[in-house]
């Protein structure tokens, strides 16, 4: 690890505190000429480091760009994540997706600071600019069928609900199956891909991934976003996003460690608010007005159509009436 890496975790466990230069140096093992440079490093990848003749140097409370270390900060002293932080990629899936294929162990994490293609549902993009949403992917080892998917989306729905209303104070409901939504307004969205095992029809690997808007971009979000996206911190909150990316995780694991058991389904339940609701179903291109009557125990929506058959949605998209 180099010696501006080892100078952040530093810096970040004691994040708010001034260090003396001298501290650093002995603790670091180099000179006080090297904590320096280290420190003009970090400053110009952004980090606001304060210098004080006399008491040392400090990360600001207000610093919110994501490390290892600042995510780390939040978790266990015991935990199985290893996460590695990129300024720019493509997509965190896709990244997690090479590793996994590389052998990248379970509990691998993939966090950027913006992705160029990030991933929706089939065919759609997820909005990924720099410095204002989280983006992570997990890779995972699971024991599940692949028609068992379902689940780890839907925990992740329940473990990133769960963060968000710790962090930002909101109320967080889920949009079956893998959207999450504050005050209205879409502000999370869950994908998991992975490979399949042809003989067994079981993973050989899972990725799961998670976005968040955090804040509203500075020009706003896209035409085409601006009616149902919203961010979970608009209201002037500081750095927040290293907390919730362990919440996250810490959350998620939780609940994966007994996944099959699907603990989690009366919350995923209760936090869903489709149901009772008139809505859209699109099908093979044809929308169909439809109502969300029931979650069937493995996750599949049951819906009331017009002339009252029911049928069971194992996926699809689906919207309220108004849109």
């Amino acid at each position: 690890m180099a010696t501006k890496d080892k100078l952040l975790r530093m810096l970040e466990e004691r994040r708010g505190r001034y260090v003396s230069g001298v501290t650093l140096a002995q603790e670091l093992g180099v000179s006080r000429n090297a904590v320096w440079k280290a420190v003009e490093s970090l400053r110009k990848e952004g980090y606001d480091v304060a210098a004080v003749t006399n008491k040392g140097y400090t990360l600001s409370q207000d610093n919110d760009l994501l490390s290892p270390a600042s995510i780390e900060r939040y978790l266990p002293d015991s935990h199985p994540f290893d996460i590695s932080v990129r300024k720019r990629v493509d997509s965190t899936n896709a990244e997690a997706r090479r590793r996994a294929l590389e052998g990248a162990p379970e509990g691998t994490v993939v966090v950027a600071e913006e992705q160029t293609r990030g991933k929706g549902r089939p065919g759609k993009s997820f909005y990924s600019p720099a410095s204002t949403g989280l983006y992570l992917s997990i890779v995972l080892r699971p024991s599940l069928r692949a028609d068992q998917a379902q689940y780890l989306t839907t925990a992740a729905a329940v473990a990133g609900a769960r963060a968000i209303e710790r962090v930002a104070k909101k109320e967080a409901l889920i949009k079956w199956v893998n959207d999450i939504y504050c005050e209205g307004k879409k502000v999370s969205g869950i994908l998991t891909e992975g490979a399949i095992d042809m003989e067994s029809g079981c993973f050989e690997h899972a990725v799961l991934g998670i976005g968040v808007n955090v804040k509203s971009p500075e020009d706003g979000f896209p035409a085409e976003l601006a009616e149902v996206a919203g961010a979970i911190c608009d209201d002037g909150r500081g750095a927040v996003r290293s907390e919730l990316a362990a919440r996250i995780l810490v959350n998620f694991w939780e609940l994966y460690q007994t996944i099959e058991s699907r603990s989690f389904y009366e919350e995923y339940r209760n936090r869903c608010f489709l149901l009772g609701k008139p809505i859209v179903v699109t099908r093979n291109g044809t929308r169909i007005r439809a109502r969300a009557v029931d979650l069937t125990e493995d996750f599949k929506l049951v819906i009331e159509l017009p002339d009252k058959t029911t049928l069971e949605l194992p996926y699809g998209e689906v919207s309220t009436s108004r849109g």
